[in-house]
């Protein structure tokens, strides 16, 4: 297959380079490969004969009319050149776009094909048990259970609850602290009550158990003291249990629960945090003739690191230990995205099951760091001038002084009582200079910079201070 490759003098050498050894004819249009037009790209075609073109994935011009007349595929490649290596070997082998950058297209098809990998395994794994539906344990992908606490408390309980579900939980845990009263329990269960998806008592408490197994699916947690008390009502009401150990052994309580005829029954060693036990918790990670519980929220909620990484590297621990369930929990601000984290975690395990390492399975949780690293051109220029310090004191827009925030997902700037709301910052900008809200070069540029910041804390979640540092 003889390939075109349209480029710019600026990636000129890059370009060479990731076509060495293929058939394919690098041409030079112009300094910046991303100004090619169709008209050159057609007069390009004219004078060789080629099968494919593939231009650099920051041309903004179409090149459809180019393909209808000359019968030549165009294709966009990457943004940037130093990724053309790994895409010039797919041209003609793997399907490419003629206007979406190859990296975006190649990403977003890898990433279908994970979701109907994992979710065709889903379809035929054998599970040891089934709650409300989901499969729990066996060869099926480890379902993430998510705690909602002090449940009784919360007036929003509900939109946590479709929250959390929506955002990957395949059961949700309602806790119940020690002021909570059985009454407590029935009303928060009966604003849940018609929910799809598995819910979840936490407590120890017969009572509040009880008051419970009108609705709940999963029992947390039951052990020598309560399972006299409540085994054989759970087990009368199907319900499904997490045991754990109490002045006796695990091993011991889960033959409790078997002997009050409870079907389905998980066995959670209890994960200790980091600098409390967790390495040596992790040998209770054994087979106990019933699917694991792996209690991951209590390692990330003890720790101060991103949650990211604790999520992937713990739900990769939990797959090698043969967890039926992960829990995690969004207590604490620094834990937020935990459970879409833990999701896409446990996925990852799904399509890692028959590979040495968990990388390169179409989805990820790389955020903040980057897989490969671009390597542009370097700028030319011919002499540099240092930047002068901004003066402290600076002359006001007469328009008047914005306040910038995040409202709801968007971005918001509020001026003499009129907000402006965007999605993306630069959409923000441009309708706050075409209303004539800005008046100065200087205002305009800090506009953006905050606007900018406001964008980013919305992307990874974080909070958001105008003047201050992201």
């Amino acid at each position: 297959m003889r390939i075109l490759l349209p480029t710019g003098a600026a990636t000129e050498d890059l370009v060479r380079k990731a076509a060495a050894g293929l058939d394919a004819d690098v041409v030079v249009t112009g300094k910046i490969a991303s100004f090619l037009t169709p008209r050159a790209l057609r007069d390009l075609i004219k004078k060789g004969r080629y099968d494919a073109v593939v231009v650099s994935g920051m041309c903004t011009v179409s090149f459809e009319n180019i393909e209808r007349d000359t019968g030549v595929p165009v294709y966009r490649g990457p943004r940037h050149a130093a990724d053309l290596a790994w895409v010039l070997p797919l041209v003609g082998k793997a399907p490419l776009s003629p206007t979406v950058p190859a990296e975006d297209f190649l990403a977003a098809g890898r990433a279908k094909d994970a979701a109907e990998k994992i979710a065709a395994a889903e379809k035929i794994a054998e599970p040891e048990c089934m709650i409300r539906g989901v499969k729990i344990g066996g060869n099926s992908r480890m379902k993430v259970l998510a705690e909602i606490m002090d449940a009784h408390r919360r007036e929003d309980v509900r939109e946590i609850a479709e929250r959390s579900f929506a955002d990957g939980a395949d059961i949700v845990d309602l806790g119940f602290g020690f002021d909570a009263t059985p009454a407590d329990v029935k009303r928060v269960f009966h604003i849940l009550e018609d929910l799809d998806g598995p819910l979840a008592i936490d407590s120890q408490d017969p009572a509040l158990i009880k008051a419970a197994l009108f609705r709940a699916d999963i029992v947390l947690s039951l052990q020598e003291k309560n399972i006299p008390v409540v085994g054989k009502d759970v087990a009368k009401a199907g319900a499904a249990v997490v045991v754990v150990q109490g002045t006796k052994t695990l091993k011991s309580n889960i033959a409790r629960a078997r002997r009050a005829g409870i079907g389905c029954i998980v066995a959670d060693p209890l994960l200790q945090p980091a600098g409390s036990g967790l390495v040596a918790s992790l040998a209770g990670l054994r087979d106990y003739g019933c699917p694991l519980f792996f209690g991951a929220g209590n390692v990330a909620e003890l720790l101060d690191a991103d949650s990211i990484g604790i999520n992937a590297l713990l739900a990769g621990m939990a797959m090698e230990a043969g967890a039926a369930i992960v829990f995690t929990s969004e207590h604490s601000d620094k834990t937020r995205g935990s459970i879409r984290e833990m999701r896409r975690a446990t996925e990852m395990m799904v399509l890692a099951r028959d590979r040495p390492y968990a990388k390169d399975l179409g989805i990820d949780l790389l955020v903040l760091k980057e897989k490969r690293r671009r390597r542009e051109p370097p700028l030319e220029y011919e002499r540099s001038i240092a930047a002068e310090r901004m003066p402290d004191e600076i002359a006001y827009d007469p328009k008047g002084n914005f306040r910038i925030g995040i409202e709801d997902g968007l971005i918001v700037a509020v001026l003499n009582g009129t907000a402006v709301k965007g999605e993306r910052w630069q959409d923000v900008l441009h309708t706050l200079i075409t209303r004539g809200d800005v008046s100065l070069l200087d205002h305009a540029g800090y506009l953006g910079r905050e606007l900018y910041k406001a964008e980013l804390a919305i992307r990874y979640g974080r909070s958001f201070e105008q003047d201050g540092e992201f």
